[in-house]
């Protein structure tokens, strides 16, 4: 719009002709489109004054949930990472040999805490089970120069190999130091490789007694009331050895040991599962890598159970290089059994 101004120009103009900017656009559909632009600005300039409606208040909420959540993953990925150097420095300051080494590392390498003796009864249920379970403490105690005979209540014939599966039994314990003669192996119609049998406490108590007088034994191992794997037939040995020990029927001189069984995390963490057998357990066998090896290839001198998941908890299981065992008695079998 233009607007003539009467003042004077200086020099010599009568007029100044100025251009003023009009406050209403020259078209309807202009007007129109300015409008709505204003609105929009406003409603944009709201928001950002006032943030938390309904999808601010989720947005704020998973921004918070998230940032938690990075530095909770941050701070359980250093935990991991420090537990599992505390159980290599463990693992390899247990085995590390110095010549005249200090009283606190002659403690520290104590890598076995189990009771002396110079005969040992180990009572399975079924060929393999005394290397997938029992290898550490069969190769600890050979160590120390104990003999070790080995009760296998059944031929494993479940999957019609019962003649196959004896002769691996063999091999397997020869590998381990075991002599041939000192392997009993009960092939009874009443005591068959069934998850689905039941195995009658008072057949197994009387072959371990005759085992035990026979052989007068000073230390008996065998499965805790769980059976570390679970099978029915683990655990019916140790309710047979349960009822020996309340009817104080086992030798005064014998102790007995059972193999404790733990979680399915520690079970397949190997050597990491160390702090926690040694904070949690009285008695203990670790092995080092090398004797690992050797209870690992007298496992797979068991060919006809080598199947895939065989093959992977050779590689986890801390039963390949740790076992826990715990020395029960009269007492502890009576509370167990009324737990039960």
């Amino acid at each position: 719009m233009i607007h003539a101004s009467s003042n004077i120009d200086p020099h010599g103009s009568d007029t100044i002709i100025r251009s003023v900017p009009s406050p209403v656009p020259s078209s309807l559909l202009a007007w129109w489109f300015q409008c709505g632009k204003t609105e929009a600005q406003k409603e944009q300039q709201q928001q950002q004054q006032d943030p938390l409606g309904p999808t601010g208040c989720l947005e704020v909420i998973y921004g918070i949930a998230l940032h938690y959540l990075h530095e909770t993953l941050d701070h359980i990925a250093l935990v991991l990472l420090a537990y599992s150097v505390l159980c290599v420095v463990l693992y390899r300051v247990m085995f590390h040999r110095a010549t005249g080494g200090s009283r606190f590392g002659r403690w520290l390498v104590r890598r076995s805490h189990l009771p002396p003796c110079s005969r040992a009864l180990l009572v399975t249920a079924h060929p393999d089970d005394e290397v997938m379970f029992f290898g550490p403490t069969i190769l600890e105690l050979r160590r120390r120069q104990c003999r070790v005979f080995v009760l296998c209540l059944s031929e494993g014939n479940h999957d019609r190999k019962g003649a196959v599966r004896r002769q691996e039994l063999w091999d397997a314990c020869e590998s381990m130091g075991v002599r041939p003669e000192d392997i009993t192996l009960v092939n009874a119609t009443h005591l068959q490789d069934d998850p689905s049998a039941e195995w009658r406490a008072v057949t197994i108590a009387n072959q371990l007694l005759r085992q035990l007088e026979s052989l007068d034994a000073e230390l008996l191992i065998t499965f805790d009331k769980e059976g570390i794997s679970g099978h029915p037939n683990h655990s019916a040995i140790y309710y047979a050895t349960a009822s020996l020990c309340l009817s104080g029927m086992i030798p005064n001189n014998c102790k007995v040991l059972t193999l404790e069984t733990v979680n399915l995390c520690r079970k397949y963490l190997s050597i990491f599962d160390l702090p926690a057998t040694l904070l949690l357990s009285t008695n203990w066998v670790i092995l080092s890598w090398k004797a690992r090896r050797a209870v690992q290839n007298a496992m797979r001198l068991h060919n006809s159970q080598m199947v895939w998941f065989r093959k992977l908890y050779i590689i986890f299981s801390r039963y390949m290089v740790i076992n826990s065992l715990r020395e029960i008695n009269k007492s502890d079998v009576e509370f167990e059994i009324l737990d039960t």
